[in-house]
């Protein structure tokens, strides 16, 4: 059975860790996430982009896999399905699908009208007993074609969304999508501070958290962080070991292209990578 978030980011909150959201693509990395959860026994949040459910054939063909998977599999830790940086349309139909919880990407608004949109949204998923995203401040990088800059989040503004009722709050502190180039300057601190003295105890979310140093990583999860965005490592990851397996002409052994056994070594990278993290941000053993 999906769940809120809301129950399991109030727990890391106040126990210091963070939960992983782990974005999924297809069957073979819900299966993957799902499997290294329940192995760990830590609550987990699987994201869908907008980009990602259009592939997957529809939120509601989404839903439903991570549904069947969860009774399939017989996982027993806390799972929600989350819908990622989403349109006010897309969250329209994240929560018809069935989704436990969305994020609303309004930072690209004006801010009075990021907070109307939120605020309709906030009465929606508290009738529905969702959980609700929202955010301030543009994460760097590329997400689904939409490009941001990575501007740090105004505290005031923060204060705004986070006073309409949201469960979690991203802010944006010089963090980006994708890869981090060799001139980043890191989190801004100062700003996560700032937010976290407006919004009190409110859990925030650090999206882009590959390759995010891990001493940054401990300081933001210190500073209110409870909720920690991982999709490009687990995309390099997959990406890695496929094509060393490709390579070395596993996939072929005289019978023919299985697609199984093709997909099995990124498969298992995949597993590794969300060890590597639940285990950073110690949610494991917290369900």
């Amino acid at each position: 059975m999906l769940v809120s978030a809301k129950e399991m980011l109030e727990k890391a909150r106040e126990g210091k860790y963070a939960v992983g959201q782990f974005n999924i693509n297809n069957l073979e990395w819900t299966k993957s996430i799902l499997l290294t959860a329940q192995e760990m026994n830590s609550p987990v949040i699987l994201g869908v982009s907008e980009g990602a459910g259009k592939y997957m054939t529809g939120f509601k063909t989404v839903a439903a896999m991570v549904d069947a998977m969860v009774d399939s599999l017989g996982i027993t830790v806390p799972v929600a399905l989350h819908l990622d940086h989403g349109t006010y349309e897309g969250c329209y139909k994240c929560i018809e699908a069935g989704f436990s919880s969305i994020m609303f990407d309004g930072s690209h608004y004006p801010i009075e009208e990021n907070i109307e949109k939120t605020k309709e949204l906030v009465k929606l998923c508290s009738e529905k007993g969702l959980s609700l995203e929202a955010e301030v401040g543009s994460i760097g990088g590329e997400e689904d074609g939409v490009v941001g800059m990575g501007e740090c989040a105004d505290p005031d503004e923060c204060k705004s969304i986070a006073d309409l009722g949201v469960t979690m709050l991203a802010a944006g502190i010089g963090n980006i999508h994708g890869k981090y180039p060799a001139n980043w300057p890191g989190l801004s601190f100062e700003t996560l501070a700032a937010v976290k003295e407006k919004v009190g105890n409110m859990p925030l979310v650090l999206h882009g958290g590959t390759g995010i140093p891990a001493d940054m990583i401990q300081k933001a999860i210190s500073l209110g962080v409870a909720k920690i965005n991982v999709n490009t490592e687990c995309q390099l990851s997959f990406a890695d070991a496929t094509r060393k397996y490709i390579e070395a002409g596993k996939d072929l052994e005289g019978k023919g292209f299985d697609p199984r056994k093709l997909l099995a070594p990124g498969s298992e990278a995949i597993k590794e990578t969300v060890r590597e993290k639940i285990t950073l941000f110690g949610s494991a053993n917290k369900a």
